[in-house]
């Protein structure tokens, strides 16, 4: 497999927060702002989104380690943008840096893992 990935490649995704994605509606915790779960996956898409177009048809990537604060509670309505950046190839293994931030200031922040697969193959291990 074949890829022309290296450190430096960015994602940007952003999002307003709505009630699916508050700590209520997911049930980690009872008020209506923006999920830790729900920021968490929200940085596992920007960081997917950003290399897929340099990896070979029917490859992927899979998150297999976060480590994220979730600094600041932003509410339902709100914009909340996130921007990775690839900081590590290592063969198959992906190292990122992320930052979420909404309309006033950074609301969360670390590092995330990802490793390369083959999509049919690693489905036909399920």
């Amino acid at each position: 497999m074949e890829t022309n990935l290296k450190p430096g490649i960015k994602g940007l995704e952003e999002q307003i927060v709505v009630f699916e994605d508050t700590a209520a509606k997911y049930g980690s915790g009872l008020v209506e702002v923006f999920a830790t779960p729900a920021m968490i996956a929200m940085m596992e898409k920007t960081c997917l989104k950003s290399v897929l177009p340099f990896l070979p048809d029917g490859f992927g990537t899979v998150g297999t380690k976060v480590n994220i604060a979730h600094i600041k509670a932003t509410p339902v309505g709100m914009k909340v943008f996130c921007e990775s950046e690839l900081v590590e190839v290592d063969g198959r293994r992906l190292v990122f840096r992320l930052i979420a931030r909404d309309e006033q200031g950074e609301i969360g922040n670390g590092q995330h893992e990802r490793f390369i697969i083959d999509v049919k193959k690693f489905m036909s291990k399920q």
